[in-house]
């Protein structure tokens, strides 16, 4: 029996319907919230996900602003630049496009953005909220997985969730807001022993390594969900995640596509912290 598949796009889609009741209320009091890109350079695979971005908030009623900088910026421009909008009373979130140009140092760029105003929840501020379980901005990927999660209604308290990858942006926050929801949390990397045999005992498992059909069905517990964060550019041109679809489909329970899983919840979740950071300006 083949798996349930849980569709990001709806699942955004109805994210946007309830972002954009509460934009209109906004805008009723005189505020229209407001999204910025700071874009550096010329990565094919930034400058479409930052016009996705744009195209998101249009379609949501929020107002985007989108700054694109040359590939030599320096780091001082990319500051000054990220302090003008700190400092822009009609941006509510702010966000800088990584990966930066290799010359620039991203985690000084992000020390630039107010907490405030950090649209991707990547500054120390609010990464330490998280770890602390206190109330700050959310990253957008590990919180759109929650967000599939329950929309397809896995059961997460007491669940033992494998998170595959370590990384600052989705590893580690995916595994702190699952232990938010009472799972039992393992977290594998390259040096994990007998990753295989620890994955296969997880109830939910998240990928993100950035290998494509790095997870195969004989590592999935049958039943389990699979949440599928990679977007690998096959030498053919198509778009393959971390998992292994189509084989993994027929053991697990719930899976994620590539596209249409994770990618489209996650634009959404920035947008939901662009309202909420707006409705707390307006409070």
């Amino acid at each position: 029996m083949s798996a349930t598949i849980i569709d990001g796009k709806a699942a955004a889609e109805k994210v946007r319907a309830g972002l954009a009741e509460r934009v209109l209320r906004l805008k009723q009091k005189g505020i229209v919230p407001g999204l910025a890109v700071i874009l550096v350079g010329d990565n094919p695979a930034s400058q479409i996900y930052v016009r996705n971005k744009a195209r998101a908030c249009e379609n949501t009623g929020i107002h985007s602003r989108v700054e694109r900088m040359p590939e030599n910026t320096t780091q001082e421009q990319l500051h000054a630049m990220i302090r003008e909008i700190n400092g822009d009373p009609a941006i509510h979130a702010l966000l800088v496009q990584l990966p930066l140009p290799g010359h620039l140092n991203e985690a000084e760029a992000l020390r630039q953005i107010l907490p405030a105003k950090d649209a991707d929840g990547f500054t120390l501020a609010n990464a330490g909220a998280l770890l602390t379980g206190t109330k700050g901005v959310l990253p957008c990927t590990p919180r759109g997985i929650i967000e599939l999660l329950k929309g397809a209604g896995v059961p997460l308290q007491g669940a033992h969730a494998a998170v595959i990858g370590r990384s600052n942006i989705v590893g580690k926050p995916t595994a702190l807001l699952l232990l938010r929801e009472n799972a039992t949390v393992t977290v594998c990397h390259s040096r994990t022993r007998d990753l295989a045999s620890v994955v296969s005992k997880a109830d939910i498992v998240v990928a993100a390594v950035g290998r494509p059909g790095f997870v195969t069905a004989d590592m999935i517990k049958p039943g389990a969900a699979v949440i599928d964060v990679g977007i690998n550019r096959l030498g053919d041109g198509r778009l393959a995640g971390d998992v292994d679809f189509d084989r993994v489909r027929e053991t697990a329970g719930w899976i994620t596509p590539v596209p249409g899983g994770v990618g489209p919840v996650t634009i959404a979740m920035l947008l939901a912290n662009a309202v909420e950071a707006a409705e707390a300006y307006a409070r």
